[in-house]
C-alpha cells in the first residue's frame, strides 16, 4: 500500500491509497479511504471507466431500466464521482466536504463542474419542483447514513422534487440480518412513496455487515436480476418511522 494523501477533515478522516491487491484480484487499484476503514470509492487504474463496486452498478441498472433514457439526477454524496460520471443526462451532486470534491478530482481524474459543497437536504430544498427523474442517496458518516436523510420530512422534500414517475434510490449499510436502522428506513419511505423495493447482497453470517439499496417511486420499479451486481430482492421486516 502506497498512501498518497492522509487527513483529518471537516467530517472525517480521509485517506488516499494505491494497492496491488482489490476484492482478491491483483492489479492497480487507488482507494478513497475514511478512518472507519470504510472504503469510499476505488478506482481500477489501468481501467479508470471500470465500476468496482456492486452497489454503484446496481443503481445505474435502476436508473437505465426505469425507461428514462436520459434522465435528470440529484445525487446526494459525491465520493471520487463513480455515479456522476456514469450517468447519461443532467446531473447536479451534493458534498459536504469540499475535501472530497478536491480530492476526487486530484487522484480520480473526475472533471465535472455540476458539483455543490453542503448539506445534500438543504441544497436539494433549493430545487424546483418535480424537477428530478432521480435522487439517489450516498452519503455516510462515521455514524452511518445521517438521520436527517432518512426522516419522513427528507422523504416527503424528495417525493416533491421528483416527476410523477420518479424514484428515490438509497445506498445503505447496516447488520445482514434483523437491523432495526434498515426497517425503520424502509417503513419511513413506505409512509411516502406508493411503490418500495428492498435489495441486498448475500451475507456469509448474520455477523456479517452488508450493502443494501432501497429505491422507492411513483411507479412500478422494473429491473433485471442478472444486471443487480448480485443484489436481490428482500423483504424486510417492520420498523418504526423516523421523524425529523
Amino acid at each position: 500500500m502506497r498512501i498518497l494523501y492522509r487527513e483529518i477533515g471537516e467530517q472525517n478522516e480521509i485517506t488516499v491509497y494505491d494497492t496491488d491487491e482489490y476484492s482478491g484480484e491483483r492489479g492497480r487499484f487507488r482507494i478513497l479511504q475514511f478512518s472507519d476503514n470504510a472504503m469510499q470509492g476505488a478506482m481500477d487504474l489501468d481501467q479508470p471507466e471500470r465500476i468496482l463496486f456492486e452497489y454503484p452498478q446496481a443503481m445505474l441498472h435502476l436508473m437505465a431500466c426505469s425507461g428514462v433514457s436520459s434522465g435528470s439526477v440529484f445525487l446526494i454524496g459525491h465520493g471520487i464521482g463513480t455515479i456522476a460520471r456514469h450517468c447519461t443526462g443532467r446531473v447536479k451532486a451534493a458534498e459536504l466536504d469540499a475535501q472530497v470534491v478536491e480530492l476526487s478530482r486530484r487522484y480520480f481524474g473526475y472533471s465535472g463542474t455540476n458539483v455543490a459543497v453542503g448539506d445534500g437536504r438543504e441544497l436539494l430544498a433549493n430545487e424546483s419542483a418535480h424537477s428530478y427523474d432521480f435522487i439517489v442517496l450516498d452519503a455516510f458518516s462515521d455514524k452511518g447514513t445521517p438521520r436527517h436523510l432518512t426522516s419522513t420530512g427528507f422523504f416527503e422534500l424528495a417525493a416533491s422534487k421528483l416527476d410523477e414517475e420518479g424514484a428515490i434510490i438509497i445506498n445503505l449499510m447496516g447488520k445482514s440480518e434483523n437491523d432495526a436502522n434498515i426497517a425503520a428506513i424502509h417503513a419511513t419511505l413506505r409512509e411516502v412513496f406508493p411503490n418500495v423495493k428492498a435489495f441486498a447482497l448475500p451475507a456469509a453470517s448474520a455477523a456479517d455487515r452488508r450493502n443494501y439499496i432501497l429505491v422507492g417511486g411513483g411507479g412500478t420499479i422494473p429491473y433485471q436480476a442478472r444486471k443487480m451486481a448480485g443484489f436481490v430482492e428482500i423483504e424486510l421486516g417492520h420498523g418504526y418511522i423516523i421523524e425529523d
